[in-house]
């Protein structure tokens, strides 16, 4: 496949992101209002509907990943896992019992088996001069999906109401799925290569350390709703909620192909060691937040730093691990990055309940000190393609 044919495959790859992150964050700002105020459920079970998909999420990516490389297939696991999502969504709109709610959520969620061989296949199609640029479309791309999916949610709901919104929702991720089972071939440079099975033999000194260190930095990263809770605490109205959602994925989106071509120019390392930096700064910043304009500014730089970690990160895994080994590399990562939310937000909810969240603010603080440090001390691939 030339270069010209490579971009536009890229291009689509980007643009199905973009139709499924418009339909699945359609939904995000109403789904915890629809588990406990429509169905009936308690917080505990919002948290383990929401818990049990994380962990299907982790699974299903190095599954996935696995899969691809033994199978020397791609494009399956990407159109299916974007068909879950559309008809996870279709589930939502006819539930009417809580307890129907894990079935389908575990199907949303297991949809994630596209990421890691999507991932891979970017990765496929790039070369190091372009790789940081093309994760940083497909990030785009997809926080670009969640600007319009959120203003849809906001402009329609009311008009829409539950049922009609989550079946609107089905509809882009129905139209990614034709996008890539009819736009899309699989790459014969990939379909050639052969499959020896991950083990950490394959994992050279920096592609270990860079797992080490990305966990280090996951086990402070607070999720989204523990920074709207920190808003919320400082006195941000549940009405401009959505608001400050839409400013950190609208920054993110405009941030992620800058970053992508700047690391392919200077390095990713650089990139990635200004998102953590920025991340430090954002906990500081948050023991100075007093106003709603404060708070704004830090979700625009909380947007900056997704932009400058997501496509960074996941470029130097692809770079540095194995070519034939590409998505089960990125899968197994996935993996580790999920498994390490659970402790990750279990750490600091019990800090914040125990002490006071600027405990928390501290522990991650100093968790992304260690990670800058590990992150001096790591080297980039320079593999031959």
């Amino acid at each position: 496949m030339n270069s010209k044919d490579s971009k536009k495959t890229v291009g689509k790859f980007a643009l199905a992101s973009f139709l499924n992150d418009l339909g699945s964050d359609m939904i995000y700002p109403i789904w915890p209002m629809f588990v406990t105020q429509i169905l009936g459920a308690n917080m505990t079970i919002l948290g383990l509907i929401d818990g049990i998909g994380e962990a299907i999420v982790s699974i299903s990516q190095v599954i996935s990943g696995y899969l691809s490389d033994r199978l020397r297939k791609r494009k399956v696991f990407i159109w299916l896992g974007y068909a879950m999502g559309s008809l996870s969504r279709i589930g939502y709109a006819f539930t009417i019992a809580w307890q129907q709610l894990f079935f389908f959520r575990i199907l949303d969620r297991a949809g994630k088996i596209r990421s890691a061989p999507r991932d891979a296949a970017i990765a496929d199609l790039s070369d190091r001069a372009n790789r940081g640029s093309n994760f940083g479309l497909l990030r785009a791309m997809d926080n670009l999906g969640a600007v319009f999916g959120i203003t849809v949610c906001i402009f329609f709901f009311e008009s829409l109401g539950y049922k009609n919104l989550f079946l609107l929702a089905a509809i882009p991720s129905v139209l990614a799925v034709l996008l890539i089972v009819f736009g899309i071939s699989e790459s014969p440079k990939f379909q050639n290569r052969s499959y020896k099975g991950l083990s950490f033999a394959h994992f050279d000194k920096n592609l270990a350390m860079l797992f080490v260190l990305s966990g280090i930095f996951s086990l402070g990263f607070f999720s989204y709703s523990f920074l709207m809770l920190l808003a919320q605490k400082i006195g941000i109205q549940d009405t401009w909620l959505p608001v400050l959602y839409l400013v950190f994925a609208a920054f993110a989106s405009a941030t992620s192909i800058p970053f992508g071509r700047l690391s392919d120019k200077i390095g990713r390392k650089k990139i990635m060691m200004l998102s953590f930096v920025l991340w430090i700064g954002i906990c500081v910043f948050f023991e100075y937040a007093k106003n709603f304009w404060s708070i704004m500014g830090i979700f625009a730089l909380y947007g900056i730093q997704k932009g400058a970690l997501d496509p960074v990160q996941k470029t130097m895994v692809a770079e540095l691990a194995p070519p034939d080994l590409r998505a089960s590399t990125l899968g197994a990562f996935q993996m580790v990055q999920g498994l390490i939310a659970l402790p990750a937000s279990l750490i600091a909810g019990m800090l914040w309940d125990n002490i006071n969240p600027q405990a928390s603010l501290m522990f991650s603080i100093v968790v992304s000190i260690v990670a800058v440090v590990l992150l001096c001390f790591t080297n980039e691939s320079r593999q031959p393609e």
